[in-house]
């Protein structure tokens, strides 16, 4: 049976505050204290850290908020968070927020209620409400996934990235291609991989480009596959993450085109799924356990005033499979 204060305080003769204030490092007499002592060897008593970092000035909790639980990129990167955490004695408290910002702005005045050290959050979009929130809670922040000038942030390099798969599709000899992007509210995923990738294409009059928009959900991105594949009919699609691919996938498998015969496409995240569907995608891999590490070690930075740079980038890598199709084979 999980021992309380309430039986350290039965067994030492003492009320449940001078436990309390004794747990906590408060005045207490010597001979309480041999008496608290005794008692708590005697139930193996542990202390809830969780609950005395409540009553402390200082705690040893992280608030992290996270717009979806429900993706592989979130649940990645908390997974770094909690282990770098752990390594450090700290702890780590998530907000689930549904992506809504009013649950996330919240959640940043909650957290700082609580007395959380310091506050990570796995953003989407920087609003002046999260500028406001931020500087009146007066705690250490982090942002990943965003950048903005006057927070620390740790980013993934998306514009580089979508520079690297145009590159990489023009030497497989693609001229007629469709993206598939998301909301430019999101400067991430939504304006700098796509600006990367228009980057790569610049200047290019052979091509013909599509630009087209979904949201984050395979469902949404298979309703623009239709119309992207029955309207403009292109030889690829480069979508924005991993999730889209697939969407697109599953409407290709529907209409009976083969990839990457009847058409290539390509994604970003490098989600696990990537490698076991047939055939395998090609994208653009982030590290997101990694960086959730990264991070880790940034907000303790930041909560103990260490010097830090303001952005911190991760690194990519494109991990090239079956998904697209070399048009140029046979023709060098």
């Amino acid at each position: 049976m999980v021992s309380t204060i309430s039986d350290i305080a039965k067994i030492a003769g003492v009320a449940k505050s001078t436990v309390s204030r004794y747990l906590n490092g408060g005045s207490v007499s010597e001979e309480t204290k041999k008496k608290i002592q005794s008692a708590i060897e005697e139930t193996d008593y542990s202390p809830n850290p969780f609950a005395q970092s409540l009553k402390a000035k200082k705690t040893n909790i992280i608030g992290t908020v996270v717009p979806r639980l429900d993706s592989y990129a979130a649940s990645q990167t908390l997974i770094g968070i909690d282990e770098q955490l752990k390594k450090a004695n700290f702890q780590m408290l998530i907000s689930n927020t549904s992506q809504k910002i009013e649950r996330e702005i919240e959640s940043i005045y909650s957290f700082a209620k609580q007395k959380m050290a310091g506050i990570i959050l796995l953003a989407t979009e920087i609003t002046d409400l999260h500028l406001q929130a931020f500087a009146d809670v007066n705690v250490p922040v982090l942002l990943i996934g965003q950048e903005h000038k006057d927070l620390h942030s740790l980013i993934h390099d998306d514009y580089h990235a979508g520079y690297k798969i145009g590159e990489y599709i023009l030497e497989k000899g693609h001229r007629k291609i469709a993206y598939l992007g998301v909301t430019e509210k999101d400067i991430a995923v939504g304006v700098k991989r796509k600006k990367g990738f228009q980057m790569a294409l610049e200047g290019r009059k052979d091509c013909e480009v599509r630009y087209y928009e979904t949201e984050f959900n395979i469902p949404s991105a298979q309703s623009a596959a239709y119309k992207i594949i029955n309207e403009f009919k292109p030889t690829i699609v480069v979508c924005a993450t991993d999730n889209i691919a697939l969407g697109v996938h599953k409407v290709a498998y529907v209409m009976g085109l083969t990839i990457p015969k009847d058409l290539s496409v390509t994604g970003f995240g490098g989600y696990e799924v990537t490698e076991i569907i047939h055939p395998g995608l090609t994208t653009a891999k982030f590290f997101y356990k990694e960086a959730g590490k990264k991070a880790a070690e940034n907000i303790i930075d930041l909560i103990n005033e260490k010097q830090l740079d303001q952005l911190t980038i991760s690194k990519f890598e494109i991990i090239e499979r079956e998904s697209v199709d070399n048009l140029l084979k046979g023709t060098l």
